[in-house]
């Protein structure tokens, strides 16, 4: 299973959210790029990049720091993946083209599905969509509104439209630290012919370990966050949990 350290970028700089919350904001790094290396010095196989500020704006708002990961991760052989502020075709095509391995489409999926259709059509393999709930239904715009979608109901229409994978987050346990949400992401994954990456809430070996033990439900791997920054689990650690 793959593990996928987050940088997630706010004013250039590299932060963590308590759920979402932009008030709820803890700074570890001034420099996202300088991150990337030591997590991909560490084994990293996959870079999962977030900018906060895009994401909120609907523009990517952090492309220096942003460039500076791809960067980083050149000639790695790492995956590289964006969200936030992704919402239309010019902007996937120049992500692509700057190096990163694929895009995800978060609010824009909700607002405008065609152009997840469009955009998979045309670059094939490197579309995802970020599917983020709360209690089940989906929010947009950087987590600040929450819709009357079913994640499961979107998760399906995204697939038909030729998604790649999606990225699902449950928010109710991102950056508290309070486990992943393993249920609720096999259910999904176990709804879907396409594979799940999971996100929020990790914060020991046993979330990796309890994940491992659905993957064949079709999760690929886990984006991991704050317990990384906060030392409660290191990357080496957590690469050695997901072989088993």
């Amino acid at each position: 299973m793959l593990i996928l350290p987050a940088i997630d970028i706010r004013g250039g700089r590299c932060v963590r959210l308590i759920q979402g919350d932009y008030a709820r904001e803890t700074v570890f790094a001034d420099d996202p790029a300088a991150m990337a290396e030591r997590w991909l010095a560490e084994g990293a196989r996959a870079i999962h990049i977030v900018d906060l500020d895009g994401a909120r704006d609907g523009t990517v708002t952090n492309r220096v720091a942003v460039q500076g990961i791809l960067k980083a991760a050149a000639g790695s052989g790492a995956i590289t993946e964006l969200g936030g502020g992704i919402r239309d075709l010019a902007g996937i095509e120049g992500w692509l083209e700057a190096g990163l391995t694929r895009v995800i489409i978060g609010t824009a999926a909700v607002r405008e599905p065609q152009l997840v259709s469009d955009a998979a059509a045309r670059w094939p393999g490197r579309v995802w969509v970020g599917i983020d709930a709360r209690g089940g239904k989906v929010a947009v715009q950087g987590w600040l509104e929450t819709t009357g979608v079913d994640a499961i109901e979107l998760a399906r229409d995204m697939e038909s439209r030729g998604a790649a994978g999606i990225v699902f987050t449950d928010i109710d346990r991102d950056g508290t630290g309070k486990g992943v949400s393993v249920e609720s992401t096999a259910r999904l994954a176990e709804a879907l012919g396409i594979p799940v990456v999971a996100s929020g809430g990790v914060h020991s070996l046993d979330d990796v370990a309890r994940l491992r033990e659905v993957a064949a439900s079709g999760i690929e791997g886990v984006i991991v966050g704050r317990a990384l920054y906060d030392g409660a689990v290191t990357l080496p650690a957590l690469l050695a949990a997901a072989k088993g």
